[in-house]
C-alpha cells in the first residue's frame, strides 16, 4: 500500500478544505511547487493533485502548475473537473500519469466505459461518499446512489481503479472510515485508493493492516496530516 501525498490547488495556491467546503479553506503554500519538491525529496514517487477550481466549476484552471510538478520527475495523479474525453486527454498530454474522473463518470456509467476503453489504467474514477451515498459536483450534490452499487457498475464498465473519499472524515484528522473501505474491498475486485481522515501514523498502520488482508487496497491519499506534521513521509511506504 502506497502513500500519495496530496496537493489541492485553488486559485493557484496549495490549500486544504474541511469536508470539501469552500468556506473551510486553509492556504498552506502560495507556491504549490514547494510542497511538491518536499514530497519528492522525501522519496514520494506519486503525488495526488486536485484542481479544486475545476471540481467546483467543471473548468480546470491550474494546468501550468500541474505541468511544473510533472517536470519534477514525480508521477502525478490528477482530478478535478475532468468531465470529457478531451479534458482527460489534455492532462495526460501534460504528462499526468493517471487522470481521476469523478462527477461525470459517477453520473454516467456509459461515459466511464468510454474512459476505460480509451485510456485503460491511465484513468481512475473518484467516488466521493457521504453516509454511504455518492456525492458529485465538488461534493455539493448527493446523488442518493449507494457507493457499493455504483462501484460494482464501474467495475463492470471496465474501470480498474477507484479512489474512495469519505467526505465526513476528510480534513478532520479523526481517522479513516475503515468500515466503508473494507465494504468496498469486499464488494469489487479492482484496485482501491482510500482518502479522508488520516491523522496519525496509527491510521496508516490500520490501513496497512487492512491492505494485508485485501491487497487491492493499493494506496491512501494523505493531505492535511502531512501539512500539519501529524505524519511524516520518512516512515511511510511511498
Amino acid at each position: 500500500m502506497r502513500v500519495y501525498p496530496a496537493i489541492d490547488l485553488k486559485d493557484g495556491s496549495c490549500v486544504r478544505l474541511i469536508q470539501g467546503r469552500e468556506d473551510k479553506q486553509t492556504v498552506y503554500f502560495t507556491d504549490p511547487i514547494e510542497p511538491a519538491r518536499r514530497w519528492k525529496a522525501a522519496g514520494a514517487e506519486w503525488i495526488h493533485m486536485v484542481d479544486l477550481n475545476g471540481a467546483f466549476t467543471g473548468k480546470p484552471v491550474n494546468h501550468s502548475i500541474i505541468a511544473e510538478v510533472v517536470k519534477l520527475g514525480v508521477k502525478v495523479q490528477l482530478g478535478g473537473g475532468l468531465r470529457s474525453i478531451e479534458a482527460v486527454q489534455k492532462v495526460l498530454d501534460l504528462g499526468v500519469a493517471r487522470a481521476v474522473v469523478g462527477t461525470r463518470a459517477c453520473q454516467d456509467v456509459g461515459f466511464a466505459h468510454e474512459l476505460a476503453q480509451a485510456f485503460g489504467e491511465k484513468v481512475a474514477v473518484g467516488i466521493d461518499a457521504m453516509d454511504g451515498n455518492v456525492s458529485v459536483h465538488g461534493w455539493t450534490h448527493d446523488t442518493g446512489k449507494p457507493v457499493l452499487e455504483l462501484a460494482s457498475e464501474l467495475e463492470a464498465a471496465g474501470i480498474r481503479t477507484l479512489i474512495h473519499t469519505d467526505i465526513a472524515t476528510d480534513g478532520m484528522l479523526t481517522g479513516p472510515n475503515l468500515q466503508a473501505t473494507q465494504a468496498l474491498l469486499e464488494t469489487v475486485g479492482i484496485d482501491i485508493i482510500a482518502s479522508g481522515g488520516v491523522g496519525s501514523d496509527a491510521d496508516i498502520e490500520a490501513l496497512q493492516a487492512l491492505a494485508a488482508k485485501h491487497p487491492r487496497l493499493i494506496g491512501v491519499i494523505v493531505g492535511k496530516a502531512l501539512y500539519e506534521g501529524k505524519v511524516t513521509l520518512d516512515r511511510l511506504p511511498l
